[in-house]
């Protein structure tokens, strides 16, 4: 037999939920009332909060810099693609102290130099870790050249991950490969870099990392579009100290060669660039064709064969 504290709990569960469901808002009367994620009442007709609970998730201790912040935490860092083991590892620190902050003996110290060098030895099992070690290095250092950012990082992390774990790598540089996937990345992410940027900062020419990018592209079925010579123009003409006026003309110049169909088979940084030298005449903040060249990385031919396109195609002759 149930105990009756027990009954009398159960009881009151179940008037609590028939009280939930007969709840109406009180803006416009509806009755289709759910809890979102943050546990708060909220009408889907009118989106009225009813009731609110709620939870602080983060940490009951307070911080007000970096240094507070990593002193404090309790857990270690998130996992992150970037890294061959995600980042779950065990890290031995370089200070020679222990845990009150106090040096280490003679013999600890000789220890701990002993642990830290089995520690990276064993941290790579295989080639394939190790390959996967050297790539993704050298994804970070031309990542940081380049001044993408983390996300994009991720990203070609995980398109080089997917070409080792299809066999895509056989026959091909490790260099070459995690060079594309980073190009790769790059389009996904909308972040604008040219195949010349890129393979400024690698080991490897630019015509073997065009074949390895679009060998990967098609075995992985990445869908990449074209990419659009208006994702230039902001950082273009920041570097030449241009002004926004001079940014929208450039891309209305743009956007009207593009109707007229004189974008296809061109390059979109010379296209980019044409229109921000055009603009920039238009606009008075006359900027030559070799100061132009030279942050876009295209020749003053490319810039002057565009420029006449454009000023044709908006009427200016």
């Amino acid at each position: 037999m149930e105990r009756p504290s027990r009954q009398r709990q159960r009881e009151r569960d179940t008037e609590r939920e028939s009280d939930e469901d007969a709840i109406t808002c009180p803006e416009c009367d509806s009755a289709e009332i759910v809890t979102d994620a943050d546990q708060e009442l909220v009408c889907e007709d009118c989106g009225l909060v009813l009731d609110e609970q709620t939870i602080d998730r983060g940490p009951e201790w307070r911080a007000f810099n970096h240094s507070e912040r990593q002193s404090k935490s309790r857990v270690g860092a998130p996992i992150t693609e970037t890294m061959h083991d995600k980042g779950l590892t065990t890290t031995i620190d370089w200070k020679d102290k222990d845990a009150y902050g106090r040096s280490l003996s003679s013999e600890k110290r000789s220890q701990m130099h002993r642990l830290r060098k089995w520690q990276e030895r064993i941290r790579t099992k295989d080639a394939g870790e190790r390959n996967l070690q050297f790539a993704l290095s050298e994804i970070d250092r031309m990542a940081s050249a380049l001044g993408v950012p983390r996300s994009v990082r991720e990203v070609a992390s995980v398109i080089y991950r997917r070409a080792l774990s299809e066999d895509l790598i056989r026959g091909r540089s490790i260099e070459g490969v995690s060079t594309a996937a980073l190009y790769a990345a790059c389009r996904q992410e909308g972040i604008p870099r040219s195949l010349d940027e890129v393979a400024e900062v690698s080991r490897v020419p630019q015509k073997e990392i065009g074949r390895t990018y679009r060998y990967i592209s098609q075995e992985l079925g990445l869908e990449l579009k074209p990419v659009d010579p208006k994702q230039f123009v902001p950082r273009f003409a920041s570097s030449l100290e241009l002004s926004e006026e001079v940014q929208s003309k450039a891309t209305e110049i743009i956007d009207v060669s593009a109707e007229q169909g004189l974008l296809s088979g061109k390059s979109p940084t010379g296209f980019a660039a044409a229109a921000i030298y055009a603009a920039s005449l238009l606009c008075n903040e006359k900027k030559t064709q070799r100061e132009v060249a030279d942050v876009a990385q295209v020749t003053e031919v490319t810039i002057r064969n565009r420029y006449q396109e454009q000023i044709e195609a908006m009427g200016f002759r």
